[in-house]
């Protein structure tokens, strides 16, 4: 599956139509935010990630989105099931984006 940018516009829908989703939080300011692009779209393309929606998430354009997920830092990552926030993560490691995805194949 390929990254799809959302906005508050759309955010609760693709919440609600997708049972596992991913959210990476950014703003077009932020150096780590771009320099993260490349793995995100690596990890949404990843054959044991099929069945997850990866989202992009502009966190200064929008507002509610941001706080569904309690945003703090950038860039934030969160996992949703079911349309419920499940964990967060902040942090432009890899490794530790690829544990947060991994606990929507729990349960």
């Amino acid at each position: 599956m390929s990254v799809t940018k959302a906005t508050d516009a759309d955010f609760k829908q693709i919440l609600e139509s997708n049972e596992k989703v991913v959210v990476k939080y950014y703003a077009d300011w932020c150096g780590n935010c771009r320099l993260f692009s490349p793995k995100y779209k690596r990890m949404a393309e990843a054959e044991h990630n099929q069945g997850v929606a990866f989202l992009d998430v502009n966190a200064e354009t929008s507002p509610e989105a941001r706080k569904l997920a309690n945003v703090t830092t950038l860039p934030f990552f969160a996992i949703f099931r079911n349309g419920e926030l499940l964990d967060t993560v902040s942090a432009s490691k890899e490794e530790a984006v690829a544990e947060l995805v991994s606990k929507l194949s729990l349960n």
